[in-house]
């Protein structure tokens, strides 16, 4: 595998060239059967299209996958033409609708080349549908890593950037922080470079865009020289986290927390870069995959139909998988990565700091008044996963001007199949909205652009941009429309 890459790699950087500043001229009006045809061995109509999740799906007129950027320029004109609204996608890892629609869907799949590696300045300028694992190897072989990561690699850098994922350590902003130019198509089909310093005012708007923008196909990221981190996670109760929390975020350069709701149990994970010789646990039915992935599945499945044993399955993974402390030392990526095991509901908001004890106990609360109610026990599933993230200036990040700590919550659907939801959402959301919380753009949520904007101090300003670039929102969707057009606008785009 890394052979292939530094073959490819080498002949990369002979035949791309990286971006250039601003833009290119509109090409003149073009028949559009002479772009269809032309487009035809990349188009395959009417295909469904499924989140990871399979939580959401679509079947979009044409499902194009293109090799290169003049090939999205062609699919935008013959859109503009057309009238199609156009929505470009990565893996589809979001759990929410934000990637569906029924005009033109462009999957980057195939724009993954790597552009420039600065050795000197650790950037990496790579196009934008490249997925993280392969970033990951390119990095390695130049001695590179990503300061931060989330949770999984299986995303393109442009769908984990335009959402702002996020990874955990108070000294770390969210991964789109570290965008340091970018290009995109827009809706007239110009190739827009912009920068920090070139047009900053369109580039922190667009680095969290959520593709309302144009067609991301570049990007620069900083990086850092490649490290090791020393992980260790240990259980604890959740009182003495929460009157502790401020001692325990700073613990590490790296920490996150998991609750087992129903349960006082917690475990605290911290990480720290070492250049300590890599060390992993010694294999465990406890921490295998075919326990935590088939036996789990499994009882999930159970409790599908007896939810009363929720709170009780959640007692014995917390003694099976964590109720020992954990240690090793590996490269970056194998520690901050994790196995999200199989499909699931997933909510998340960010709040300010200083409110998550009180948001924790809050929710501890409303979980436990719930699971006492006689017409309709709420029983949930484990873990809300806790994370926290330095502020950042990206207009639409939701830690945007404000160190913020991420509040996860999750119910898992066993072989596919659902599970109610709902009133946890609701219920989670409200006291999320009630400490000044944010949404995490890639999931399912209930907010409209009027809460937004109250929530994000640069959202008229965002729109003001939005509508400059896409007066006729062909980038825009159902979800997009929900949450990014002030509500008067929303039926007219």
């Amino acid at each position: 595998m890394i052979e292939k890459i530094v073959s490819e790699t080498k002949t990369l950087v002979e035949v791309v060239t990286p971006p250039t500043p601003p833009k290119t001229p509109t090409p003149s009006p073009v028949d559009p059967s002479r772009l269809q045809q032309e487009l035809q061995a990349l188009s395959t109509p009417k295909r469904t299209f499924e989140n990871w999740a399979r939580t959401f799906r679509c079947v979009p007129e044409q499902y194009y996958t293109p090799n290169t950027e003049a090939e999205i320029v062609k699919i935008i004109h013959l859109a503009r033409i057309l009238g199609k609204k156009v929505k470009a996608i990565g893996t589809g890892h979001s759990p929410s609708d934000l990637a569906c629609t029924d005009g033109f869907m462009i999957n980057t799949d195939k724009l993954d080349h790597l552009i420039e590696v600065d050795q000197k300045n650790m950037t990496i300028t790579v196009e934008a549908g490249m997925k993280l694992h392969k970033l990951h190897d390119i990095l390695e072989l130049h001695e590179l890593a990503m300061s931060n990561l989330g949770s999984i690699s299986d995303q393109s850098v442009a769908g984990v950037m335009s959402t702002a994922t996020h990874g955990t350590g108070a000294e770390y902003p969210s991964l789109c922080a570290s965008v340091l130019d970018m290009t995109m198509i827009t809706a007239t089909g110009e190739r827009l470079y912009c920068s920090k310093t070139v047009q900053p005012d369109i580039f922190n708007a667009a680095v969290c865009s959520l593709g309302s923008l144009g067609i991301i196909t570049t990007m620069t990221l900083q990086c850092e020289p490649a490290f090791r981190l020393e992980n260790k996670q240990e259980p604890a109760k959740l009182d003495h986290v929460l009157n502790n929390l401020d001692s325990i975020i700073h613990s590490a350069e790296h920490v996150r927390l998991w609750w087992y709701p129903h349960t006082d149990n917690v475990v605290v994970w911290r990480a720290n870069r070492t250049t300590k010789e890599i060390s992993t646990p010694k294999p465990s039915w406890r921490t295998s995959h075919w326990f935590n992935f088939h036996i789990y599945q499994g009882l999930l499945n159970i409790c599908r139909y007896i939810p009363g044993l929720i709170p009780t399955l959640s007692r014995f993974m917390f003694w099976a998988t964590q109720s020992k402390p954990l240690e090793r030392v590996d490269d970056s990526v194998k520690v901050f990565n994790f196995d999200c095991l199989f499909p699931q509901y997933v909510n998340e908001w960010s709040i300010p700091w200083r409110h998550t004890a009180e948001a924790l106990r809050a929710l501890d609360k409303f979980i436990e008044i719930q699971k006492a109610s006689s017409s309709s026990p709420l029983k949930v599933h484990f873990p809300v996963e806790i994370r926290f993230v330095k502020k950042d200036n990206v207009w639409l990040s939701p830690a945007y001007g404000v160190d913020s700590c991420y509040i996860g919550i999750i119910m898992y659907r066993p072989y596919g199949k659902p599970v109610p939801y709902k009133r946890f959402w609701a219920g989670y959301e409200q006291i999320m909205g009630a400490f000044d919380g944010r949404p995490h753009w890639a999931k399912a949520h209930s907010v409209s652009y009027a809460g937004l904007e109250k929530a994000y101090p640069k959202m008229a300003q965002f729109t003001e941009i939005r509508e400059t670039l896409d007066p006729e929102g062909m980038f825009l969707n159902d979800y997009l429309r929900r949450h990014l057009v002030p509500e008067e606008k929303a039926l007219s785009v």
